[in-house]
């Protein structure tokens, strides 16, 4: 029997762990797509009901927080992601979500799991909600969630564990706390959910935690509804990286062969280089490498602040020469501005 009573919930984003994941599903993941904001949140409503005995419509989110650092407003517009940031805030607006952005310095994203604790806890204490959902992976939230437990809040973690092969041919391990996971009242493995490896969930429920094909709510870089939205053509293949496969030649690089090749002017470490894509796959792509005949790879988790589905061929781009298993590849991506006035002999 289910109870009548209003059920608040309240909801904690750790946005740097949220873009990471939903990344992983938008270009790792066999589903192409990204995490939906809306779509997780009714997913937390209807979880939280029956965890508690209580019907949906009794379940609401009465406040939803998102925290995670940003860049200086003139870093942002010369790297092109400022619109792209307005654009998931508008979906955030939307959804009733709350943003707290704390600057990110050259010593990147500082304080904010600690700005998020405080604010769940003070939050917490005043409105005293009855659930507390977070996003969240971070050990460093036990202190959080112990405290809450005080309160006698129930909370609720949202977890993933997954790895995927990354562009050296290395594994990578994102896993959440199993130690915060164990101080829960309601912890949820995500990606047993997703995976249909958790027979409490259909299939709907699991498809509308994705963003559908064809969705508006397009949202570039920072936005994660935005994987609905497929490529053009065929420029992405659903498949895995092929390294192996041959690579696009510039209309320089066409003409270099043998020992000229080898010429090629070797580079500085952290020295930043210009030059277009020339290929755009599923997740990765290749950048003109002139002198060169070979073309520079370069993988999605490179680029800085850039979605991958708003690349472009022949977009003029900014990078650091790395290495990989394979040779040189690109790493430090970003986007160029104004292009042709910048470099107009590209």
């Amino acid at each position: 029997m289910y109870d009548s009573h209003l059920l608040r919930i309240g909801i904690f984003y750790d946005g740097n762990y949220f873009y990471h994941v939903s990344n992983y599903y938008c270009y790792a993941h066999e589903r192409r797509s990204r995490l939906s904001i809306s779509g997780l949140h009714d997913f937390i409503r209807r979880l939280a009901g029956r965890f508690e005995g209580v019907e949906a419509k009794f379940c609401q989110i009465v406040d939803c927080h998102y925290f995670r650092g940003r860049l200086p407003a003139m870093e942002a517009n010369a790297r092109q992601i400022l619109l792209n940031e307005r654009m998931f805030d508008d979906i955030l607006m939307r959804e009733g979500v709350v943003t707290h952005y704390l600057p990110v310095t050259r010593g990147g994203e500082k304080g904010v799991d600690v700005c998020l604790a405080l604010e769940a806890l003070e939050l917490n204490i005043f409105k005293k909600f009855d659930v507390v959902a977070l996003i969240a992976s971070d050990g460093d939230y036990v202190p959080l969630v112990r405290k809450l437990n005080a309160l006698g809040t129930r909370v609720m973690v949202l977890g993933w564990d997954f790895e995927y092969i990354d562009d050296n041919g290395n594994e990578r391990y994102t896993a959440t706390s199993g130690k915060m996971m164990n101080e829960v009242t309601y912890p949820v493995w995500m990606h047993k959910v997703i995976d249909g490896q958790d027979s409490r969930f259909d299939i709907n429920e699991v498809n509308a935690l994705f963003v559908p094909t064809g969705s508006k709510d397009s949202s570039g870089g920072y936005g994660h509804d935005s994987g609905g939205k497929m490529p053009k053509d065929d420029l992405y293949a659903h498949s895995a990286p092929n390294y192996d496969e041959v690579q696009p030649q510039s209309a320089r690089g066409a003409h270099y062969a043998g020992s000229e090749a080898e010429d090629a002017v070797s580079h500085l470490p952290g020295e930043r280089r210009r030059s277009r894509i020339l290929q755009l796959k599923n997740g990765y792509g290749f950048l003109s490498n002139e002198p060169s005949p070979k073309n520079l790879f370069f993988f999605w988790e490179d680029l800085d602040g850039i979605d991958f589905n708003e690349l472009n061929v022949g977009d003029l781009m900014e990078y650091e020469i790395g290495e990989n298993e394979r040779g040189e590849c690109a790493r430090h991506i970003t986007r160029v501005s104004d292009a042709s006035q910048t470099h107009p002999e590209l």
